[in-house]
This record gives C-alpha cells, structure tokens and sequence, in this order.
C-alpha cells in the first residue's frame, strides 16, 4: 500500500475506536499486496473493490472490533472468503484466537498462505462446510464470539451460534444497511436456540458509501 493508503486506513480506524500501530499497518500493507498478487488467480474480491480494498473490506471488518465482549478470546469466522472479518481483526487485537472457516479448497487454500506469510499465532483455518461442523462434537460450545461478515442469513447464524458459542457468549453478525425483514424472521428461533439479542448499532466506516449494522446475540447460560 502507498501513503495515502496507510493514511486511510489509520486515520479510518482510529475514526471507529482501533488503534493501528506501524507493526500492525505493516502487517495490513503485506495482506493488501498478497489480496492483489492471488486475485488475478481465484476470486477473492470483486474486480470493483479490488481498488478498494482499504475501505470496504479492511476497515469495514474492523467495525465490529469495539463492540467484542472478549477481545482476547477465541474467535470463530464463519464463511470467512479472502480472511474477511477475521484477519483484520485479529492483526488489531493481537491476543484473540481466530478459527476462519471457509469450505472453498482455494480460499482456504489462500487463507492458510496469508496466516503463515503474516506469522499469524493463534489462527487455524479451518476447510469444511458449517454443516459437517455442527453435525459433530468437536468445536461445540468453544468459541467467546461468533462472527461473520454477510455470509449467512441471521436464522442460520443463531442455529450455528447455539451450537460454537460458550454460554455467554456473543454473535455478531455483520448485516447491511435494512436487516429488519431477517431481524423479524429470528425471534421464534432464537428463543429456542437459547440465544437473546442484545444490541444493534449502526456504524459507517469512514469513506464508505452506506452503513455497517453490527447486530449482537448472547448465548443465555444454560
């Protein structure tokens, strides 16, 4: 990234509560350039936001970063594409434990190059399919937060959340600017899920074209 994207990032993070320090901004320069390099070779991000992979993608997936419950804890990316939320989210809170799921072999493929050629510790990607996950034990009830950047509906993320999260922990669903219809669509099911909504907050990434709803879920303990 040039100076000005630097500038855009770091200035734009701060704007939303993060702070990126030179090691952390080196790290995000090195992610761009490798997101550039194996783009032209599988779709990671469409040719558009290519150009803009500052604000749509990076700062963007650093909104939800003030709202984590447990910023040092284990963090689970469902349907996580080229890294998005949880590499930026974990190169601006260096202690959180990240599991980026991703059924794609290519996208996974890239994610594990990207976590080994950042040094990422503490981020395993995970090449499997959400119900495959769920339909056995081992990742149950071992996550502090559940999070995903428009890759599922709301119901089949309280379904999901239900079964990764701790009692206690936190869903954050990372919806478009009118999640009303979903939001209706949830109520019966989260009940029965033993999930609670909690919040929902509007944010817009500085430079951004439209809004940011972080929607936020606990788990009830039981």
């Amino acid at each position: 990234m040039d100076e000005t994207l630097i500038k855009t990032l770091s200035e734009g993070a701060a704007a939303i509560g993060v702070r990126l320090g030179p090691a952390e901004l080196a790290l995000f320069a090195a992610y761009h350039r490798e997101l550039l390099l194996w783009n032209r070779r599988i779709n990671l991000v469409s040719e558009r936001s290519a150009q803009e992979i500052v604000i749509r993608h990076f700062l963007d997936s650093l909104t939800p970063a003030p709202f984590l419950d447990r910023p040092d804890g284990a963090l689970i990316d469902l349907g996580s594409g080229g890294g998005f939320p949880g590499i930026p989210l974990r190169i601006a809170l260096p202690g959180l434990q990240v599991s980026l799921v991703e059924a794609s072999r290519k996208k996974s493929s890239f994610l594990s190059h990207i976590v080994r050629t950042l040094r990422l510790d503490g981020v395993q990607v995970v090449r499997e399919r959400i119900e495959v996950l769920t339909a056995g034990e081992t990742l149950a009830g071992s996550f502090d937060t559940l999070i995903s950047r428009a890759a599922f509906k709301l119901p089949e993320l309280i379904r999901a959340a239900s079964f990764f999260l701790k009692p206690g922990g936190q869903l954050i669903a990372m919806k478009g600017p009118d999640p009303q219809e979903e939001m209706a669509e949830t109520e019966r099911i989260s009940a029965a899920a033993g999930m609670v909504f909690t919040t929902l907050r509007d944010v817009r990434p500085p430079g951004a074209d439209s809004s940011r709803i972080i929607m936020i879920y606990n788990r009830v303990f039981r």
